[in-house]
């Protein structure tokens, strides 16, 4: 049967005989959890009575999650099929918690194209939606909102403008997708990328393209400013995307963005790491060993040693696989895991979790090895079991 979170949970429990994924190193030891917080951590492999014996997995901080499109995979888990929208946002829950991951930040898009029937708002309604369901318990992990800030839309300055601080914004990226640059600078990944997802003749991407290019022209510099703006308004972390020349790092960092999401080479990568931007990858790109945009590898930049964080981006699974493996290449697995816990919680602002330590939210995640593969085998949001 599903586990049910509302089900009666000891007050404290102790998670011992566990390889401990501690910040600067990796120890056999036990973590004690009391009200939902990390009470104590002793080593040795020692199972007191009543405690869980973790047999030696591992145990880690619960994985947080900074950029995220899951979400709408289930919203539209077909091309023109619309899923309820509760249901979708429960499962999409219920995935990320059975991968490990105890905090996620939605990304949802801001910034739509009104002038013809597709791409229309809808980030205001759903934002409400996962609000109403954290308030009524439906939800196994901690939700924070990612806003997508689209500066080549038509509707941006609007939609931002919906949001308050009391909708828990944790992040604001400038997102531009302008055909020509950054992620999609080389047109013909761009053809091939639009063709893939959908029916679309030689002719209609030509003038999509040239709708883009004016769409562009028109609003993008006001639309830049309105979201930095925003972000300051909103409290939220800014971010930048695809940054692909120093150049545009600079701009990103008199923006005043503390992250890089997918920086496209490996010059605007070192441009972040002499900014003080911290550099986000895609788990992905790193499993896979390159980027399906034909942009900077992640293996790449994290042996120059240009990598900080890991996101998931489209694939829930890869977040703890990703952090395994570099943990394995580098032989360090408290490095490899510090990319999806520790370092995304400090770029997003988060001091109360994402390290084990006494006096942080006891959000776990029991990981064992199967068939080569690491499995999360339990995982716990703030002292309780959620999967």
């Amino acid at each position: 049967m599903p586990y049910d979170s509302r089900a009666a949970q000891p007050r404290e429990i102790v998670l011992a005989n566990a390889r401990l994924i501690l910040p600067a190193e990796t120890v056999t030891g036990s973590v004690v959890v009391r009200g939902g917080l990390i009470a104590g951590i002793d080593t040795g492999a020692a199972v007191p009575g009543g405690a869980i014996d973790c047999a030696g997995d591992l145990l880690a901080p619960g994985l947080v999650e900074l950029h995220t499109d899951n979400l709408e995979q289930h919203l539209e888990p077909r091309p023109g099929v619309q899923w309820p929208h509760a249901a979708a946002i429960a499962a999409h829950d219920a995935e990320l918690a059975g991968c490990g991951i105890t905090t996620v930040f939605d990304a949802l898009r801001v910034g739509s194209l009104v002038s013809g029937d597709r791409l229309g708002p809808y980030a205001r309604a759903l934002a409400s939606e996962i609000a109403q369901l954290a308030r009524a318990g439906a939800l196994r992990i901690s939700h924070r909102l990612h806003l997508r800030a689209e500066t080549c839309s038509e509707t941006l300055t609007e939609e931002l403008a919906a949001f308050g601080p009391e909708d828990r914004v944790g992040i604001l990226s400038l997102m531009d997708h302008t055909p020509g640059q950054r992620q999609f600078r080389d047109l013909g990944k761009l053809r091939a990328y639009t063709m893939g997802r959908r029916t679309v003749s030689d002719g209609e991407f030509d003038r999509l393209v040239a709708e883009r290019l004016a769409i562009s022209a028109r609003f993008r510099a006001a639309h830049e400013a309105a979201a930095v703006a925003a972000a300051r308004r909103l409290g939220a972390t800014l971010a930048s995307h695809d940054d692909t020349t120093p150049e545009q790092v600079a701009a990103s960092a008199r923006h005043g963005s503390r992250i890089a999401e997918f920086p496209t080479t490996e010059a605007a990568a070192l441009a972040c790491r002499a900014a003080g931007i911290a550099v986000m990858m895609g788990a992905p790109n790193l499993l896979r060993g390159g980027s399906h945009s034909g942009n900077a590898a992640a293996g790449a930049l994290a042996e120059a040693g240009l990598l900080d964080i890991l996101s998931s981006d489209y694939a829930p699974a890869s977040l703890l696989l990703a952090a395994v493996r570099l943990g394995e290449a580098s032989g360090d697995m408290a490095a490899g895991f510090a990319t999806v816990t520790a370092a995304p919680a400090a770029a997003a602002g988060l001091a109360d979790r994402g390290r084990i330590a006494p006096g942080l939210r006891a959000d776990l995640v029991r990981v064992r090895a199967a068939g080569g593969l690491p499995l999360p085998c339990g995982v716990w949001v703030a002292g309780e079991r959620v999967a």
